[in-house]
């Protein structure tokens, strides 16, 4: 726990003298999602569980929960796909490496990808407090910053190359990203999409609404 919590600290306060250290490091790609970012991806969905199925979202009188059983599947799903995303753009980093006169490596691409992921992971932890996820996105722009530096040392690209590089990672990221809460949202139950819509109706009416449990809301 010790280690997880330096190679933390100094991916995020020290990226530029921590990216060498990483690329020198050997591992393969089990040891690297065990050790690092399988913990971290477990951060934004433990809290938004958390955030969503206990605490709630609310506002104008109106505190809406989703279903522990639909929480804790969305969860899951969330999770499992969280880790498929960072090996499909760590593909997409491999892939275009050569398009950026940059050397290919699947295992530095995965590297670059996991530990700049590190920023996003952590700020998940706003989604304890779902009014405030936006403040976990804002966080996740910091892992563009770390990309951006990791990208020439990790996949050997020409620093002139760095920026559109970084560019069209970020692009497919938010795509992949689009299609991950796509998929999520299937498992929420058409209950929970309805209810957020119905509720915060009523809200606005100026009705008084707690504690809403949306999966015993039938439409």
């Amino acid at each position: 726990m010790a280690s997880l919590i330096q190679r933390v600290q100094d991916v995020l306060l020290r990226p530029k003298q921590t990216w060498p250290v990483i690329a020198a490091e050997p591992g393969d790609a089990a040891t690297l999602y065990r050790n690092y970012i399988a913990p971290l991806a477990a951060i934004p969905v433990v809290a938004g569980f958390i955030g969503m199925a206990l605490i709630g979202i609310g506002g104008d009188g109106v505190t809406l929960r989703i279903p522990i059983l639909a929480g804790l599947t969305q969860a899951l799903v969330s999770y499992v796909l969280s880790l498929v995303l960072v090996f499909v753009i760590a593909l997409l980093v491999d892939g275009l490496a050569p398009t950026f006169g940059g050397r290919r490596s699947q295992m530095s691409a995965l590297k670059v990808v996991g530990y700049a992921s590190t920023a996003g992971f952590l700020g998940g932890i706003f989604n304890l407090l779902p009014n405030l996820s936006i403040v976990g996105l804002l966080a996740a722009l910091y892992g563009i910053y770390l990309l951006y530096t990791g990208l020439p040392v990790l996949m050997r690209c020409p620093p002139d190359k760095a920026v559109p590089y970084t560019a069209v990672v970020v692009v497919c990221g938010i795509v992949a990203t689009l299609v991950l809460g796509a998929i999520t949202s299937l498992f929420t139950g058409p209950n929970f999409r309805m209810g957020v819509g119905v509720a915060m109706a009523l809200g606005a009416a100026g009705f008084e609404v707690a504690g809403i449990d949306l999966g015993a809301i039938e439409f």
